[in-house]
C-alpha cells in the first residue's frame, strides 16, 4: 500500500525534540518498509498549499501523520489533520477535534474537571494577567499551555513559596521570556506514571503502566521530567530519571485505577489509533491526571516504544495496528466507537 509519511519539516537549526521527529520518520518509513508498504516522506510547514499539492501527487491510500508542530509552535499541530480532513484522506492517529483540546492543556484540564476527572487546580492568566482571581497557592508549577516535551521546563518553573501574586508573576514572567502563553498549575509532589495506549481489533488496550524514578535527587530539587531528563544525554536528570514497569502487589488496585482513568480518558477526548495519558499521585495515593498526550512520541528509544516491549508487542506489529486502525477510521476523523466528548466516565471520582 502506498502510505505518505507527513511530518514537522525540520532543519539543522532546529531544537532537540524538534529533531527527534527525523530519528521518528525514519523508524516508521523502516517498518512500513518491512511490512510491504510504498513508504513516502513528505515534509510539512505552514505553507500548506504545497503540502496540499504534495500529497494529491502521491496518491496515497494513507496518510501516517508524524506532523508534531508547526511553525515552531504545538498550537498550530491541528492544521495538518485539518488539512487531511479537507482532502478526504484517510490518517493514522488522533483526529483533529481531539488534537486540538488535548494540545492545549487547559482546555483539557477544564473538560476532565467538567467531567469529573481529577486533574491538579490550575491558574489562567493571559499576557497582561487580566485574568480573574484563583485562590491557588505555591507550591505550583508553570506550564506552557501549547508546549509539549517538556520545551522550556527546568527547576526554576516550580514555584515553591510565596502566594497567589507570587504565582500570577511568575506566569508573566515565563510568558514574557519564552513568548509562549504559560498557566500555572497545582504542583503534586509525588509519584509520576505514564499509561500508553494503543487501539486494536477490540478497542483500546492500555500497555503496561511505567514509573518515573527520580533518584538521588537532593531535598531541595524539584521531582519534575524537565527538558534536561527527556533530552540532554548524560546530565543528572536524564540518568536519574529511569522508567521502571515493575511493581509490588501492593500497588496493583492504584495500577487498575490509572488504568480505568485512562480509558475513561480516551473515550471523553475521541480518541483514536494511539495515546499516551500521564499521572501524578500524590502521598495519599490519589491519581491526578496531568497530561493527554493524542501525538506520543514513536521513536524507538521512547518510553511509548518501551511500553510496546514491555507489553510483548513487536514496534512493527504496532506499526501495523496504527495503519489499520488508520484506514478503519472515517473520514474527517469521527471512529465507529467513538463516545461523545463530554461523556460520562464509567468511574466515579471524588471532586478535586
Amino acid at each position: 500500500m502506498d502510505i505518505a509519511i507527513l511530518h514537522t519539516d525540520v532543519s539543522a537549526n532546529d531544537s532537540i525534540e524538534d529533531q527527534d521527529t527525523l530519528t521518528q520518520v525514519r523508524a516508521v518509513s523502516e517498518s512500513l518498509g518491512r511490512l510491504g508498504h510504498r513508504p513516502t516522506v513528505i515534509p510539512c510547514t505552514l505553507n500548506l498549499a504545497l503540502a496540499r499539492e504534495k500529497l494529491l501527487a502521491a496518491e496515497p491510500r494513507l496518510v501516517f501523520n508524524l506532523v508534531e508542530s508547526l511553525g515552531g509552535t504545538d498550537s498550530l499541530i491541528y492544521l495538518a489533520t485539518a488539512l487531511l480532513d479537507a482532502l478526504g484522506l484517510p490518517y493514522t492517529g488522533n483526529p483533529t477535534d481531539a488534537i486540538f483540546p488535548t494540545t492545549h492543556k487547559v482546555l483539557a484540564k477544564r473538560i476532565l474537571r467538567l467531567a469529573g476527572m481529577p486533574t491538579p487546580d490550575w491558574l489562567e492568566c493571559d499576557r497582561d494577567l487580566v485574568a480573574g482571581t484563583s485562590p491557588l497557592q505555591p507550591p505550583c508549577i508553570v506550564k506552557a499551555i501549547w508546549e509539549h516535551g517538556s520545551r522550556e521546563l527546568d527547576d526554576g518553573n516550580v514555584v515553591g513559596h510565596g502566594d497567589t501574586r507570587l504565582v500570577r508573576q511568575r506566569v508573566a514572567d515565563f510568558t514574557a521570556r519564552t513568548g509562549r502563553p504559560c498557566f500555572a498549575e497545582q504542583f503534586i509532589d509525588g509519584r509520576e506514571f505514564n499509561l500508553a495506549m494503543i487501539e486494536g481489533s477490540q478497542g483500546p488496550q492500555v500497555l503496561p503502566p511505567g514509573e518515573i524514578q527520580f533518584l538521588d535527587f537532593p531535598p531541595d530539587k524539584p521531582r519534575i521530567v524537565n527538558h534536561r531528563a527527556k533530552w540532554h544525554e548524560g546530565s543528572f536528570e536524564y540518568d536519574n530519571t529511569p522508567r521502571h514497569f515493575d511493581f509490588p502487589a501492593e500497588d496493583r488496585p492504584l495500577l487498575d485505577r490509572l488504568t480505568g482513568l485512562a480509558l475513561d480518558a480516551w473515550r471523553l477526548f475521541g480518541l483514536r489509533g494511539y495515546a499516551r495519558i500521564d499521572f501524578r499521585v500524590n502521598g495519599a495515593g490519589q491519581p491526578w491526571i496531568l497530561e493527554v498526550n493524542a501525538n506520543p512520541c514513536l521513536s524507538p528509544e521512547a518510553g511509548y516504544a518501551a511500553a510496546l516491549e514491555e507489553a510483548g508487542i513487536g514496534y512493527d506489529e504496532a506499526i501495523a495496528m496504527i495503519v489499520r486502525t488508520g484506514e478503519c477510521g472515517v473520514v474527517h476523523g469521527e471512529s465507529a466507537n467513538r463516545r461523545t466528548i463530554f461523556s460520562t466516565p464509567q468511574h466515579a471520582y471524588p471532586k478535586p
